[in-house]
């Protein structure tokens, strides 16, 4: 519920109470005595949805915009009259939580952070995030989204196309891009400082790292959780609840993998870079597209009629520009997901096949301990094995039949792979006692 106090302009007073007195509205009027050309001011109590319709109908009776205007959260109104008004505004469509536009607008522009503010955060939110990536620690990693200040600069670009307000807009626009940017670069600069300093390893590979290798090659399930976080984002803002878990949910979208794109950029990893570039390219799209739809699906338009069709056109256009870069970079997604799917299939394959072989009877006692795929990197990102390394267990004096080049034989055979094989055995021994007998022994070597 809300609290709003309105200025009565002079010549106003009676028409703005009769809207009230018509609505079945609680208020109480004071008089103005400033000395300015206004009459008096009047403080009454809304359900939250009834909010922008009051509004619009006061404005339409000619309740200036130099009559200020502010809305205030309650806590608690006790009335019968706001009780049967709450309940006329709950059997409408209208969501019972949806904060009206006026107050959308402010909460908009002030999650858009001060400039130098929004700078700060985000270098910070970028240093952590590295560094959280090269110690491979997921709590770091959440600890950088929690400062990150990106919700604002998305909902505020949102909210200023489906209002009509450009500088609102534009301000969003910029800020997205400055952020990631600005992220991107600190990542940058604190990976090559790591390096310098000697903080980490000589020769560190940072795909050898969870946390980085899995933005190594997004697909389809990144762009479905860079759209929840606009969703949501869109929806807190419109039920005027908390943003700052929201906040961080947008943030696992964007602060990671532009801290990835980086780390990719400082260690001359340039399918590391490209990789995490297209995820947060595709996350920062995803995410203004689900906040446009979200706020135009629930009712936002400018307060001006004739500026509801321009609002409209031009948000019609910015979601099919939107929808057109998301289709473009996700044939980029789709590939690296069949890659994806295309590896697992070869490996299982390659693991059938090796299985298949030890099965035959020149092979009795043989054990298969580990199977290791080494590939290669074609166009940045698609992976090719080139080498299959496989560990088998063999009882001491056991007959070696050439089974490296039977293995290579059958793939080729089977699924038409040319790869290098190589077997390494391990000798085993075991005692004549049973595990029932109270004890076992073994031993083993490498070959």
């Amino acid at each position: 519920m809300r609290l709003v106090q309105v200025t009565i302009p002079a010549g106003k007073r009676e028409t703005v109470l009769d809207v009230l007195d018509g609505e079945g509205i609680d208020y109480v009027v004071t008089d103005e005595t400033s000395g300015r050309e206004y009459t008096g001011v009047v403080y009454f109590p809304l359900p939250t949805n009834a909010v922008e319709p009051i509004l619009e109908e006061l404005r339409e009776v000619g309740l200036d915009r130099e009559a200020y205007t502010v809305v205030m959260k309650a806590e608690t109104v006790v009335s019968a009259k706001f009780e049967d008004l709450t309940e006329e505004y709950a059997q409408r469509e209208d969501s019972e939580e949806r904060i009206a536009r006026q107050e959308l607008e402010a909460r908009a522009e002030e999650l858009a952070s001060a400039l130098p503010t929004y700078v700060v955060m985000t270098v910070l939110s970028g240093i952590i995030a590295t560094a959280g990536l090269l110690l491979d620690s997921p709590a770091t990693v959440v600890g950088s989204m929690v400062i990150a200040p990106l919700i604002g600069p998305a909902m505020a670009a949102a909210v200023g196309s489906v209002v009509g307000d450009s500088d609102l807009f534009r301000r969003g626009i910029i800020l997205q891009m400055l952020g990631v940017l600005i992220a991107i670069m600190a990542a940058t600069a604190f990976s090559i400082f790591v390096q310098l300093t000697n903080l980490v390893p000589p020769g560190l590979d940072p795909l050898s790292f969870s946390e980085v290798e899995e933005r190594l090659s997004p697909n389809f399930l990144s762009l479905a959780v860079a759209i929840g976080a606009g969703v949501a984002g869109a929806l807190s803002l419109m039920t005027g609840i908390s943003a700052a878990l929201v906040g961080v949910m947008i943030a696992v979208a964007l602060i990671p993998p532009a801290a990835t794109v980086g780390i990719g950029i400082a260690y001359g990893e340039p399918a590391l870079a490209l990789g995490s570039a297209v995820l947060t390219a595709v996350n920062v799209l995803s995410i203004n597209l689900a906040a446009l739809v979200v706020l135009w699906w629930g009712g936002y338009h400018p307060e001006h009629f004739f500026r509801r069709d321009r609002a409209r056109i031009a948000t019609v256009k910015r979601v099919a520009i939107l929808v057109g870069a998301i289709v473009v970079l996700s044939l980029f997604l789709g590939g690296v997901t069949y890659d994806s799917y295309q590896s697992a299939s070869t490996e299982e394959d390659i693991r059938d096949s090796v299985t298949a072989e030890l099965d035959e009877s020149a092979y009795a006692g043989y054990e298969l301990l580990d199977l290791n795929i080494r590939t290669t990197t074609d166009y940045f990102l698609f992976q090719r094995p080139t080498e299959v390394v496989v560990r088998v267990g063999v009882p001491p004096d056991a007959e070696r039949p050439p089974l490296a080049s039977q293995l290579a034989t059958r793939l080729e055979a089977e699924h038409g792979l040319d790869v290098q094989i190589q077997v390494q055995y391990l000798e085993v021994e075991q005692s004549g006692l049973s595990d029932e007998d109270g004890g076992g022994d073994s031993r083993g070597r490498d070959e």
